[in-house]
């Protein structure tokens, strides 16, 4: 079972950056997930797909699953690329209607 280590993104419904500063080591799930018959709940046999640790560095996170023989893989963050906007951008003459 491989583990993946990466910086979560901001989700859309969040204007800051809370949450997005730590590291994640989470655990890829090994065989497929099923569909329970008594109540429909979807599960897997595998209690390690539900491990999410949270580190503060990179480098911890590397160092925790080097220390536990945890097969890796690190996915670097994408750069982010603000745009800046105006209010007056909405009214302009050269916006496209």
């Amino acid at each position: 079972m491989k583990a993946r280590i990466y910086q979560p993104a901001k989700t859309a419904m969040q204007s800051g950056r809370a949450q997005t500063r730590y590291w994640r080591l989470e655990y890829d799930t090994a065989d497929a997930r099923f569909v329970e018959p008594l109540m429909g709940w979807t599960g897997a046999r595998d209690t390690r797909g539900q491990l999410n640790l949270r580190f503060d560095t990179k480098e911890a996170a590397i160092a925790y699953a080097e220390k536990y023989n945890i097969p890796y893989e690190v996915e670097e963050p994408q750069p982010r690329k603000p745009v800046r906007k105006a209010y007056a951008d909405n009214f302009a003459y050269t916006r496209i209607r």
